[in-house]
């Protein structure tokens, strides 16, 4: 948008920058430029049939990669269509960034081209979401989305970013002449309408961001604070007193890491020497055959163990 980056290379820009290199997606007028700037900045963009398809691709990629999975789909249906998806993500704590097109800022609950209320769909399945109607705004939603996304207990996390954002200023305006009838206008009243959209066109250029809704409790504590305050010594103290120690690994230890990260972190459990149990995503970490891997009586070991390690999974 003039002399600003457009969002669409906002948004491209976020992606390559977090370590993004896929993007899945179903094509949508609302949404096309993030498309043609995520291939300017490298990201390979897979085009599928369906919306669903779209989240569940984002969310697979992210798992087996550690990798941001994102999934950018139109206004509207395309939302809508991808709710059941999203809703997996969630069941499965993963961090999948998901971008909803919208329609303008200025046409919100006018009636305008799939104009729904897209925030009250999403609410209850992910893990934060926000409504961007400033460049400054998009470019702090993205910023803070890819980091909540990945913190704490990971989760999806949903943007909404309206057509008037994403395309180059020129464009947008046209877009609003023609919608208004501004070129149907004459004297004073078509001067008026030219200046109220050149100036609202401005603040969505150059105001700042608002301050976004950040939930700490959300957020993860540093593994650098947990180690420098003795807990990890503790606990290896404790387990080293243990008789009976067991260990319980849930989907989180395998979020974000990739199949190095995820071999590594099953070499430190053989070297741990005690009894694993897994469950979710993080079943497979030690193959079929390890010899401390236990599939059954899992209720039993936890009634008769003196220490039991938990790891990867909610509180």
């Amino acid at each position: 948008m003039g002399r600003h980056p457009h969002g669409g290379v906002i948004v491209a820009r976020h992606l390559q920058q977090a370590g993004a290199t896929h993007l899945f997606t179903l094509c949508g007028g609302h949404i096309s430029p993030i498309l043609v700037e995520a291939v300017n900045h490298g990201l390979t963009v897979v085009d599928v049939r369906h919306e669903a398809a779209a989240v569940f691709a984002a969310d697979a990629h992210c798992r087996l990669t550690g990798r941001p999975g994102v999934a950018v789909v139109t206004a509207g249906p395309g939302v809508t269509n991808a709710i059941t998806a999203v809703k997996n993500a969630q069941m499965a704590q993963s961090p999948v960034i998901i971008i909803g097109g919208a329609a303008p800022t200025l046409l919100r609950n006018r009636g305008a081209l799939q104009d729904i209320n897209q925030l009250a769909l999403m609410h209850s399945v992910v893990k934060w979401q926000t409504r961007a109607k400033t460049l400054s705004q998009l470019d702090d939603a993205l910023f803070y989305g890819l980091s909540i996304a990945r913190s704490g207990i990971p989760g999806p996390v949903f943007i909404e970013a309206p057509i008037d954002l994403l395309y180059p200023r020129e464009l947008v305006q046209t877009m609003f002449a023609d919608q208004s009838g501004l070129q149907q206008l004459n004297g004073v009243t078509r001067w008026t309408l030219k200046a109220f959209l050149s100036s609202y066109l401005w603040r969505q250029e150059s105001l700042p961001s608002f301050s976004l809704r950040r939930e700490a409790s959300r957020l993860h504590q540093p593994l650098e604070d947990w180690r420098g305050g003795g807990q990890a010594a503790e606990a290896g103290n404790q387990l080293a007193r243990a008789r009976r120690p067991m260990l319980l690994i849930g989907s989180q230890a395998l979020v974000n890491r990739n199949p190095a990260q995820a071999q590594q972190l099953a070499d430190t459990v053989t070297e741990l020497g005690i009894p694993v149990w897994t469950t979710g995503m993080a079943r497979g970490l030690l193959g079929a055959d390890h010899p401390l891997l236990f599939r059954h009586h899992r209720s039993d070991a936890l009634k008769e163990a003196d220490m039991v390690i938990v790891a990867g999974m909610p509180f």
